[in-house]
């Protein structure tokens, strides 16, 4: 499994396109996730990026994803064809699209909403577990899923996803929004030391 980290990708030349697809129940907040992440890129981080997004059937329970394309240079493509991070928090969702990843790709699930034995290549996190932990309202998963993220590929500066995710939050929200954040910064960072 490979971890992509900007400051890599920069020295070596490559990946200058990062295809990141965000998916789990309606109501899970990973359409807004998306949204963030791709104006973490954009607007605080002088990137550019496209977001896309479609839903289940269900208002609240069917799949959902949100789908950002990430480049430092134009997007001639504006669609993922082949993510390069899937992110799941739930079993429908890791269903449907867990398994488009490119070879080497980063998949991350929620380890008590996915089972282990259909995802024994992706780093195991108890995303929404961690964000009732940290902040009491499980509603906070998909900010800790985003530090999650950015965490691990660097694929946006932890500087431009806090601004985005302040700027997003609900007016007396930010503090708990910034812990749920930090707690997914920090559940990267005790995975990346695990890592070979």
């Amino acid at each position: 499994m490979t971890v992509i980290r900007s400051d890599d990708n920069l020295e070596a030349g490559i990946a200058d396109r990062t295809e990141v697809r965000l998916a789990g129940e309606g109501g899970q907040g990973m359409i807004l996730a998306g949204i963030i992440l791709a104006e973490a890129a954009t607007i605080y981080g002088g990137q550019n990026a496209v977001q896309s997004q479609s839903y289940g059937p269900e208002a609240r329970g069917g799949a959902s994803k949100s789908e950002v394309v990430i480049s430092p240079g134009e997007i001639d493509h504006p669609e993922v064809l082949l993510p390069d991070v899937v992110v799941a928090l739930s079993q429908e969702a890791f269903k449907k699209f867990g398994s488009s990843i490119k070879p080497g790709g980063l998949l991350i699930v929620d380890a008590d909403k996915v089972d282990s034995a259909s995802s024994p290549k992706a780093i195991r996190l108890p995303i929404t577990k961690m964000a009732f932990e940290t902040t009491g309202r499980i509603i906070t998963a998909n900010t800790v899923a985003l530090g999650v993220l950015v965490g691990l590929t660097g694929v946006v500066t932890r500087t431009a996803i806090e601004k985005a995710i302040i700027a997003r939050a609900p007016r007396g929200t930010e503090e708990m929004n910034h812990k749920a954040l930090d707690a997914g910064f920090a559940a990267a960072e005790i995975v990346t030391k695990k890592l070979p």
